[in-house]
């Protein structure tokens, strides 16, 4: 019973960084990529200094680390551009071992690789300590546009059942022999997305239909109270405040 669980990229847990309000997370992380990706990219010690940072915020939320490095795999597509990068930016040419690459793409490659996993780090540092309902609930608090913030709530409300919809028609064109492993299996797979589209839009109008006749007026009820103490403001200002000042002495020095 005292085993971590989760949900979806959430995990549960109890440590200092699962209590703090989703807004003062929200704000906190934003306010630190924003530094990160302010940096200079020749700025290697100052990326190494966001690193330490990033590390220990994720080590303060008591989250295995092999539950991070699962979900990294979404950095791939940035790592396989940034490998990429020395070997057809132009510009003067240096040796890297048996390769000549581009200065300028290997500086921006390095950029953009330790921006990108800084960043991702971050991004599921706030997903894994907070739960979506909170993440929208701090959305409404930070004072977003209501709109967003609706369709926003509504998503993460019916992804689950739109992710099974996906899941029961893979398993209906499996048991009748069909198997995704030719060009020639696509336009059966486009004709499954095409249908889970018409299938998720038609439930969309039952819903809205079924919401106004409860009397829904734009604008769902707030059932979750998001309030923050000076503290915890105090608390979550650490990580971006730190990074400001390493960004500061950059930029004086």
């Amino acid at each position: 019973m005292g085993a971590g669980h989760g949900h979806g990229l959430h995990y549960h847990g109890h440590s200092v960084v699962h209590r703090l309000p989703a807004h003062v997370k929200l704000v906190a992380i934003l306010t630190f990529v924003i530094v990160v990706v302010a940096t200079p990219n020749r700025w290697v010690w100052a990326f190494a200094g966001y690193a330490v940072l990033v590390l220990a915020a994720a080590g303060a939320t008591r989250v295995p680390v092999g539950y991070f490095v699962k979900r990294m795999v979404v950095e791939v597509p940035f790592v396989v551009f940034a490998l990429l990068m020395p070997f057809v930016a132009r510009g003067p040419r240096v040796e890297v071992g048996p390769f000549s690459v581009s200065e300028h793409g290997l500086v921006g490659a390095f950029g953009l690789l330790a921006k990108a996993t800084i960043g991702v780090v971050a991004a599921l540092t706030l997903a894994t300590t907070t739960e979506p309902r909170d993440l929208v609930a701090g959305l409404e608090r930070l004072r977003l546009p209501r709109q967003l913030v609706e369709i926003m709530g509504f998503m993460v409300r019916y992804l689950e059942v739109v992710t099974d919809d996906l899941r029961r028609m893979k398993v209906a064109r499996e048991s009748r022999g069909f198997t995704a492993r030719t060009v020639s299996a696509w336009p059966v797979l486009a004709s499954s997305a095409g249908a889970l589209f018409i299938k998720s839009y038609e439930r969309g109008e039952r819903v809205h239909l079924a919401m106004l006749s409860r009397g829904y007026q734009g604008r769902m009820p707030v059932t979750r109270q998001l309030h923050a103490t000076a503290a915890d403001w105090r608390l979550a200002s650490l990580l971006p405040v730190t990074a400001a000042l390493v960004l500061a002495a950059g930029v004086l020095l």
